[in-house]
C-alpha cells in the first residue's frame, strides 16, 4: 500500500480538520484544570508555556528547523504570547468554555480587522455588514444580563484576544514560523516565574491539575501549532481563516457534552451573530480578491 502524499488534498483536509481539535481543547483542559480549583492560574500558565516550550522545541529540533542552542522568535511576540496565557487562564476561573472561546476568537479577529483597517484596507458591502453583525454578538454576548459572563473574566479574554491578534500579526512575515514559535515560548519562561512569584501566596496543584496544564501545553498548544504551520502554507489566507470558526464551535460543544456546561440561548446568538458576521466578512474578502480588476 502506498502512503498517502503529504501535499495531497486528502491529507491537507485530514490534518486541517484534526488540527482544530487540539485548539479547541485548549478552553476545555483550561476550563476543566482552573474552574474546578485543581490548580490556580498562575501555575497553570507556567506549566502550560513551560510543557509547550519543550515539546516546541524538540519538534523543531528533530524536523531540522532549529538547533539544540537555538533560541528563535522575539520578546514583543513573547510578550504578547505570555499576556495572552496569563489572561486566558485568570478568565476560565470564571467562564465557560464555549463562552471563553468565543470571547477569544471575536476579540481575535476584530483585532485583526482594526489593524487591517487602520492600515488602510477598506472593506465594501458584505465586510462591512459581516464587521457590524460580529461586533454585535460579541457585545451582546458580554452585555449585562441574567446571563451575562462575569465583566472582569469577559475583559480577561477580552485582551487575551487582543494580545493573541497582535501576536498573529507580528509574526505573519515570519520565514520558520515553527522554529520561532518555539523560540517564543522559551522566551516567555522568564514571565511566566515572574507571575508565579507574584502569586506565591496562592499556589494551588494537584495531580490532575498539573496534568491538564501539560495537556494543554504539550498537546494541545505544542503538537497543535506544530500541526497547524504544517499544514498552514497549504491554505490560502480565507480558508485558513475560515476553518478556524470551528474552534469555539467545538469548545462550546464540548462543553456541554464533556463539563456539562448550560447550552445557554444567548451563547446560541452570539455564536450565530459573531461566526455568522466572520464568515460574511471573509466571504467578501474571497470575493473580492476574485474580482477582476480594472
Amino acid at each position: 500500500m502506498t502512503g498517502l502524499p503529504l501535499r495531497s488534498p486528502a491529507f491537507i483536509i485530514a490534518v486541517t480538520i484534526f488540527t482544530m481539535l487540539p485548539l479547541a481543547a485548549n478552553s476545555l483542559l483550561a476550563r476543566a484544570a482552573i474552574g474546578a480549583g485543581a490548580i490556580d492560574p498562575a501555575s497553570f500558565t507556567t506549566v502550560r508555556l513551560l510543557s509547550g516550550a519543550l515539546m516546541l522545541w524538540l519538534i523543531a529540533v528533530l524536523s531540522g528547523h532549529a538547533s539544540a542552542r537555538e533560541v528563535r522568535g522575539n520578546w514583543l511576540s513573547a510578550a504578547m504570547l505570555f499576556l495572552y496565557a496569563a489572561a486566558f487562564s485568570f478568565a476560565y476561573l470564571d467562564l465557560s468554555a464555549g463562552t471563553g472561546a468565543l470571547i477569544l476568537f471575536g476579540c481575535v479577529q476584530a483585532t485583526m480587522w482594526l489593524v487591517a483597517l487602520w492600515r488602510g484596507e477598506r472593506p465594501h458591502g458584505l465586510a462591512w455588514l459581516g464587521l457590524v453583525a460580529a461586533c454585535g454578538g460579541l457585545v451582546y454576548l458580554v452585555s449585562p444580563g441574567l446571563q451575562a459572563p462575569p465583566p472582569l473574566a469577559a475583559g480577561l479574554m477580552a485582551a487575551a484576544g487582543v494580545a493573541w491578534g497582535i501576536y498573529s500579526l507580528h509574526g505573519r512575515g515570519s520565514a520558520d514560523a515553527l522554529a520561532d514559535t518555539a523560540g517564543n515560548f522559551v522566551r516567555s519562561l522568564p514571565l511566566t516565574a515572574l507571575l508565579s512569584l507574584l502569586w506565591l501566596g496562592q499556589l494551588q496543584w494537584s495531580a490532575p491539575g498539573l496534568w491538564w496544564a501539560v495537556l494543554s501545553g504539550a498537546l494541545a498548544s505544542g503538537v497543535g501549532y506544530a500541526l497547524w504551520y504544517s499544514v498552514l502554507p497549504y491554505l490560502s489566507a480565507t480558508r485558513a481563516a475560515t476553518v478556524q470558526l470551528s474552534v469555539p464551535v467545538l469548545a462550546a460543544l464540548a462543553g456541554v457534552i464533556l463539563l456539562d456546561e448550560a447550552l445557554t440561548l444567548r451563547l446560541v446568538l452570539g455564536s450565530a451573530l459573531i461566526l455568522g458576521g466572520i464568515g460574511l466578512a471573509l466571504a467578501a474578502r474571497a470575493a473580492e480578491g476574485r474580482a477582476p480588476r480594472q
